[in-house]
């Protein structure tokens, strides 16, 4: 059985109009045209929709047990195509990351509020975590994307690169470096050092060890999240080290930021994504609006800490 929206749309103008003349018009078709389609939708069933005379046209016993199915049917596909066509058009949705606590609270919440003022009516939902468990998140489908540092390659997962920067030290604006427009790591390491734990700073450490095999991090004290290295360097306990892109929280603990040199150390961070699995519209314009975010905004400049 072979049943067409174009004949099922016709039956419903027809009987809503109680006219093929009015249905063929609200349907910009032909009358012949229209009558065909009744006349086609017979065939198919089997059976008669209409009962026709020269005055009038009324629904058969059979038209009128099939009405109530049909018009629940196409108002049911006509909901569904309204809301594919409200999502396509970002009108409504929910997007899911997955973010590295620092990351969450400072680059993040900027990101998402220049987001909602374009597309209001998309959800945004952020889940801060730590770094190590992003792609996890990712993988898993608990999150439509991640966004954090280089992690080791994963086949199950796609990494688009965000952004590149160099690491910089955290002082009190007192300590004695503070002042200075660049610290070499040598400097760093004379003075005690708070850093954080796992893989932030056992990768630091290899990245300085290739680069001057005489210079290892030797901490004074390691912590887990970077608020508490930052409380700590406030009340002078040591400095600590961290990406730009956190310098909105290095203001706040009024500190002073000041790019390591010599070497010159970069991390990178990534949007990830799982393979095979297609974003919705909404995640795709969310991933797209990130990535031109940190592109047209100067963001990650501590020249002002």
């Amino acid at each position: 059985m072979n049943v067409t929206l174009r004949q099922l749309r016709a039956f419903l103008a027809v009987t809503r109009t109680g006219s093929f003349t009015l249905a063929a018009e609200s349907l910009y078709i032909t009358q012949s045209a229209l009558s065909g389609l009744i006349k086609e939708l017979e065939q198919v069933l089997g059976v008669r929709l209409f009962d026709r005379s020269t005055r009038r046209i009324q629904l058969s016993e059979v038209g009128r047990g099939i009405h109530p199915l049909i018009e629940k049917i196409l108002v049911d596909l006509d909901g569904a195509l309204d809301e594919v066509a409200n999502i396509k058009a970002l009108k409504r949705g929910v997007v899911r990351i997955a973010a590295p606590q620092l990351m969450a609270c400072t680059l993040l919440p900027d990101v998402i509020a220049a987001f909602a003022r374009d597309c209001p009516d998309i959800t945004i939902r952020l889940i801060d975590c730590a770094v190590e468990s992003v792609t996890s998140r990712v993988f898993s489908g608990e999150v439509d994307l991640g966004v954090g540092p280089e992690r080791d390659p994963n086949s199950d997962i796609d990494a688009a690169l965000l952004f590149e920067l160099p690491f910089h030290a955290v002082f009190h604006r007192d300590h004695p470096l503070a002042n200075a427009a660049s610290v070499r790591w040598a400097e760093l390491a004379s003075y005690p050092l708070i850093t954080l734990q796992g893989q932030f700073t056992e990768r630091l450490s290899t990245d300085l060890h290739n680069a001057m095999r005489e210079l290892d991090l030797n901490p004074n004290a390691t912590v887990t999240f970077m608020s508490t290295a930052l409380s700590m360097v406030s009340v002078g306990l040591g400095a600590t080290i961290c990406i730009p892109y956190a310098a909105s929280l290095v203001r706040l603990y009024g500190l002073r930021m000041r790019p390591l040199v010599a070497p010159e150390v970069f991390r990178r961070f990534y949007i990830f994504t799982r393979n095979g699995r297609s974003l919705s519209p909404a995640a795709a314009a969310f991933r797209d609006h990130l990535s031109r975010y940190v592109a047209e905004h100067a963001i990650f400049s501590a020249a002002d800490t």
